[in-house]
C-alpha cells in the first residue's frame, strides 16, 4: 500500500490505498461518482471535562485527543457540512452511506445528511453486549451507538443483500437493532507500549453486517475516517476494495500492518444468498418451447386436488379456468393469487417433480 497526500491524477482513482492527509481535501481532490459505499466513523465532539475515573480511582483511558476536539457545536457542525458535501460528490448515483455516532453527534450528523440531499434509510442501533460502565453513576451505561444509512438521494437503487443478511440472522429478517460486543481482547489492537492503538476501534463483526448487508464484491468502500483500518481489513477480506482516509501517521502505520496480514476469502467463499426476484425472469412457456414439458401433459397440484394440461402457447386449461400458471391455480383453489411454480407439479417416471425444477434447470444453464 502506497501512502499519498493525494491521487496522481484526477481520473485515478487509488484503491487499496491508505490516503495520508485531510479527509476533506483527499475526497475533493477524488473522481466524482466513482465510489460505492461509504463508511464514517467521525470525530464524536464528546466535549469530556476533565478526567474520568473508576471507583478505585483509577483513570478511564477515554477519548481526549485532538482529533475529537473542536471549539464549538457550529464548528463541529461546519466540519461535518464539509465533509459530507465532499463525500457525496464521490459516490456513483445509486452509492450509499453509513455514519456511526454517539449521542453526542449523531442528531447534528443526521440533520446535515438531509441537508445535504441524502435520503435515509435505516437508523441502525448497535447494542454493545459488554459496554463500559457508567462509573460516575448519575446517568445511564452508554450501552449503544447509533448509525445512519442513507442513499445518495431519493429514488437510487442503492445495494441492499437482504437474503445475505437473514441468512446472518439464522433466517429471520434482520431487525434494526445490532447487538454485537465492542472491540476487546485479541482483536483490540495496541502499540508498542502495549496500550491501545486507537480508542475507539470498531469491531470486525460490526463492518463485515454492513458490507455484506450493503456492497457487493469488486464495490470500492471508501473510509474518510480510516483510523486502524477495520473497514479495509473487512473489505480485503469480503473482496472489496477500498481507500482508506488518515491524517494521523501512528494510525496509518497499524492499518498498513493490520490489512497486510489479512487473506482475501476465495470467489466460493465470497458468495451469498440472493432473492428470488433477483434471479432471471423464466416464463413458463419456455418449458414448452424447449419441450420440458408437452403440449397435452396433465399437471398436477400439490395438494392433489386439480388437474390441468399445459397448452401449446403456455398456458394451462382445467375445468372451466384457462390462463397462467398463476391465474389457473388461482381459480381453482379460490383464492386471490397464488405462485405457480409451487402449485404445479407433473409425472416422471412415477414420481412427482415439481415444475419449479425445471425452472431452476434454465436458471443454472443461464448463470
Amino acid at each position: 500500500m502506497t501512502k499519498m497526500t493525494k491521487p496522481n491524477s484526477a481520473d485515478a482513482l487509488p484503491i487499496n490505498t491508505i490516503l495520508a492527509g485531510d479527509c476533506i481535501e483527499i475526497m475533493n481532490g477524488l473522481p466524482a461518482a466513482s465510489v460505492d459505499l461509504i463508511f464514517a466513523d467521525p470525530p464524536y465532539n464528546l466535549q469530556l471535562k476533565g478526567d474520568l475515573h473508576r471507583p478505585d480511582n483509577s483513570r478511564v483511558d477515554a477519548v481526549d485527543d485532538e482529533w475529537d476536539q473542536f471549539s464549538s457545536f457550529k464548528a463541529y457542525d461546519d466540519f461535518t457540512r464539509a465533509w459530507l458535501k465532499a463525500a457525496r460528490r464521490l459516490l456513483k448515483p445509486d452509492g450509499a452511506i453509513w455514519v456511526i455516532g454517539s449521542y453526542h453527534n449523531i442528531f447534528r450528523v443526521g440533520s446535515a445528511l438531509q441537508d445535504a440531499g441524502y435520503w435515509i434509510l435505516n437508523d441502525v442501533v448497535w447494542r454493545k453486549s459488554n459496554p463500559m460502565p457508567n462509573f460516575r453513576g448519575k446517568r445511564f451505561t452508554n450501552a449503544h451507538e447509533t448509525m445512519i444509512w442513507a442513499s445518495k438521494s431519493e429514488g437510487a437503487k442503492y445495494t441492499f443483500n437482504y437474503e445475505a443478511l437473514k441468512s446472518l440472522n439464522e433466517g429471520i429478517q434482520m431487525r434494526s437493532d445490532w447487538v454485537l460486543p465492542i472491540c476487546n481482547g485479541g482483536e483490540r489492537l495496541k502499540d508498542g507500549a502495549g496500550e491501545k492503538a486507537h480508542p475507539t476501534q470498531k469491531p470486525q463483526a460490526l463492518l463485515h453486517r454492513v458490507l455484506v448487508g450493503s456492497t457487493k464484491p469488486g464495490d470500492v468502500v471508501l473510509d474518510p475516517f480510516f483510523g486502524t483500518g477495520t473497514t479495509g481489513a473487512v473489505a480485503k477480506m469480503l473482496g472489496r476494495d477500498w481507500i482508506g482516509i488518515e491524517r494521523e501517521a501512528k494510525y496509518r502505520v497499524v492499518a498498513e500492518q493490520r490489512i497486510a496480514s489479512v487473506r482475501r476469502l476465495d470467489k466460493a467463499a465470497l458468495e451469498t444468498s440472493t432473492s428470488k426476484r433477483a434471479e432471471p425472469r423464466v416464463p413458463f412457456g419456455q418449458l414448452v418451447e424447449r419441450g420440458m414439458l408437452r403440449p397435452g401433459e396433465e399437471l398436477l397440484s400439490m395438494n392433489g386436488r386439480h388437474k390441468a394440461k399445459v397448452r401449446a402457447d403456455g398456458t394451462l386449461i382445467g375445468n372451466d379456468i384457462k390462463g397462467s400458471i398463476h391465474q389457473v391455480g388461482a381459480h381453482l383453489e379460490g383464492a386471490p393469487s397464488c405462485n405457480g411454480w409451487t402449485y404445479w407439479c407433473f409425472k416422471r417416471d412415477g414420481k412427482t417433480v415439481p415444475i419449479d425444477v425445471l425452472r431452476q434447470q434454465i436458471r443454472a444453464e443461464m448463470n
